[in-house]
């Protein structure tokens, strides 16, 4: 009787691994050897931070991976059913979500979890299924449509209100709708109201920022960071502290940077939240303009080799999902640096794999997983 020899264990691992993109994985190595590096150097006497750091970045790893697997088609089938459940738990976090610190943002199904996480990923899901189904046949109601379609989720999340989140969606929203081929003629006229606004917003600013005054279109903590932000030395020692401080952790960092460990303004402990929001700041007090640029260079690689798997999708559903996913880290990176630096306000957006946190990283994950699966249905057409 034959028998059959049974293959090692790395060829019958290695379909799963087939079709994977190199170049983007090593973008991400990259960055997630920095991650741990500066994680260790700001939070080497929490130690626990370190590590759980490490385990959030394999649990992110994970998801990738668990990701990369699943065929565009099935992508394209969860879409509705995924942005259908993220609007209702949405729903349900306004009428008996849990509150913490002024924000309800959090609601009880077994577990605690944070409904608007999903939607940074149901979102260019859903947009993209959208203009799929309605290829070579786009008529402009269909992007009112899409407009509606973003702004449900977007409102429901502002009202919690989470503005740092509301944004991430917003922005993987606008970017299938505008990859979707919306024209230039409808794109302008918004930018050139908003460029009016900004010119106007701080031109009034003495006057606006008075305490009695109600903007009514913003919380009044929302207010508050908008005042900071123009005039951080309004409130040295409150509001603009956190501003303040980061911005002279990074001047302090000069080019080349104070040395690995060896931050005074972060081991000081003036930065606040220095492994999480602030993160770039101490950074960029260690490791200087030099540091700087190379993560820049870095996050630039991994969403330039993101854009160019995106251009080269076999689908229209895989074209607008891999482009806006691939949007969705310079946006992570820019509001990031842009906050800390103080050219942004403070709205609590973390930076790629290099900021601690278990949710974001997560999500960072499952888009790069995205990424993966495009460039791998990318092969298997070539082949």
């Amino acid at each position: 009787m034959s028998a059959f020899a049974k293959p090692p264990l790395w060829q019958r691992l290695r379909p799963a691994f087939e079709g994977f993109d190199g170049v983007l994985a090593l973008a991400v190595a990259l960055l997630v050897c920095g991650g741990m590096l500066v994680m260790y150097s700001v939070g080497y006497d929490n130690g626990s931070r370190f590590y759980d750091h490490g385990r959030n970045m394999l649990i992110a790893l994970g998801v990738m991976f668990v990701v990369a697997q699943v065929p565009l088609q099935r992508l394209s089938a969860l879409a509705v059913p995924l942005y259908s459940v993220g609007v209702a738990l949405l729903l349900a976090v306004a009428l008996f979500g849990i509150t913490k610190k002024g924000a309800t943002r959090w609601i009880n199904v077994g577990v605690v979890i944070q409904p608007s996480e999903i939607m940074k990923i149901a979102m260019p899901l859903m947009l993209s299924w959208w203009f799929q189904k309605r290829e070579g046949a786009l008529r402009p109601l269909d992007f009112a449509v899409a407009g509606l379609i973003l702004a449900l989720p977007v409102g429901l999340i502002m009202k919690q209100p989470d503005l740092g989140t509301s944004l991430l969606v917003m922005a993987s929203g606008l970017a299938v709708i505008f990859f979707a081929g919306l024209s230039w003629k409808l794109i302008l006229p918004p930018i050139l109201l908003g460029a009016i606004g900004i010119v106007t917003l701080v031109v009034m600013e003495p006057q606006w920022c008075q305490p009695d005054v109600d903007w009514k279109v913003l919380h009044e903590y929302q207010r508050q960071r908008v005042c900071t932000l123009l005039d951080p030395t309004r409130d040295p020692l409150g509001k603009g502290f956190h501003i303040l401080q980061g911005m002279i952790a990074i001047g302090s960092g000069g080019v080349w940077g104070k040395g690995f460990m060896q931050g005074t303004q972060t081991h000081l402990e003036f930065i606040p939240e220095r492994t999480t929001d602030f993160i770039y700041a101490a950074f960029s007090e260690e490791f200087g303009l030099v540091g700087v640029l190379c993560l820049v260079a870095a996050l630039l690689f991994l969403i330039t080799r993101g854009l160019k798997i995106a251009l080269e999708g076999p689908t229209l559903f895989s074209r607008l999902l891999a482009g806006a996913v691939s949007l969705i880290f310079f946006v992570y990176g820019f509001v990031n640096m842009g906050m800390v630096s103080g050219i942004l306000p403070v709205v609590g957006v973390p930076l790629p794999f290099i900021s601690y946190g278990g949710t974001a990283m997560v999500t960072l994950g499952a888009g790069l997983g995205i990424l993966m699966a495009v460039a791998r249905a990318r092969r298997l057409v070539q082949t």
